[in-house]
């Protein structure tokens, strides 16, 4: 699940805010915003976050909203749309792909500002020039 949800972390990456990444195996000692979505796989929950550092998610509202310093609201509701558009994007490559992990997502939630120290079962770290992306999931 997790490796389908981070390629369509990258696919973000490359075709929506496009800009060249790396993967990092380290979780960024910088505060980011984080959002959770569930996700139902065969009737199971998980719990997926998604975290931006707040100069990426600034970025991110430059090229969506054209908007250069945003207030706290619009970042965590450009989050909010971020998470929607990556694990929605999931879904498609899940369906797509014939995958047997094939789910239904909920409405995305904005959780808190703060260092990433959620417990989870599996993260992805995303690193890009102006931040990070981070995607993780509890089963």
């Amino acid at each position: 699940m997790l490796s389908i949800i981070t390629k369509a972390a990258t696919n973000f990456c490359e075709h929506q805010i496009r800009e060249p990444y790396t993967f990092k195996t380290t979780i960024p000692k910088m505060r980011m915003l984080i959002a959770s979505i569930e996700i139902v796989e065969n009737e199971k929950p998980h719990t997926v976050y998604v975290a931006l550092s707040k100069e990426l998610l600034q970025d991110v509202c430059g090229i969506f909203l054209f908007e250069d310093d945003s207030n706290d609201e619009t970042l965590q509701d450009m989050l909010l749309e971020t998470t929607n558009m990556i694990v929605g994007s999931a879904k498609v490559l899940a369906q797509e792909s014939n995958d047997a992990k094939v789910f239904n997502i909920k409405t995305p939630l904005f959780l808190e500002t703060k260092k990433f120290n959620l417990l989870c079962d599996g993260m992805n770290r995303i690193s890009l020039k102006n931040g990070s992306i981070l995607i993780a999931i509890k089963e």
